[in-house]
């Protein structure tokens, strides 16, 4: 019982700092660095993320960069933090520039291999899960099949 209640106050915290965050990118219009991060296993599968704010459309697991932050570095956390898997053979795409709520967001895509069961935190993510790219979940972020182009998969 204690855990649930935890993981829906977390769920409320990202939620608020989620909206938050996207009132002064809208004031600031700031230029802000994040990752996506295309894993595939063995399979051929694609892992993707439910987060618990902002939509929660599936995507791919990702988020921001710290100030310097290498982008691999940067991936490996946020994969590692989203998913509890680690992330293999990863190598940085070309970057994307993308709108993000008045926001510049320039999207470091890094692809990589990953193996094993994700396992969500209940917090921040939701649900984790491979797909194959034929059975792509319809609630899909756009971002999903930016990402896909730019990695050519």
């Amino acid at each position: 019982m204690f855990r649930l209640i935890q993981q829906a106050l977390a769920r409320l915290a990202y939620r608020i700092a989620h909206r938050l965050r996207l009132s002064y990118w809208r004031l600031r219009k700031p230029t802000v660095h994040g990752c996506s991060v295309i894993a595939r296993n063995r399979a051929g599968e694609l892992l993707l993320v439910r987060p618990s704010y902002g939509g929660s459309q599936w995507q791919f697991p990702g988020g921001g960069m710290g100030k310097g932050e290498d982008p691999l570095d940067a991936a490996r956390r946020e994969f590692a933090e989203e998913t509890g898997l680690a992330l293999h053979a990863a190598h940085a795409l070309e970057p994307q520039r993308r709108d993000l709520h008045g926001a510049t967001n320039v999207v470091h895509v890094v692809l990589g291999e990953a193996e094993g069961e994700p396992q969500s935190n209940g917090g921040e993510i939701v649900e984790a899960g491979w797909f194959g790219r034929a059975a792509l979940p319809d609630d899909r972020k756009a971002s999903v099949g930016d990402c896909i182009r730019t990695a050519r998969i």
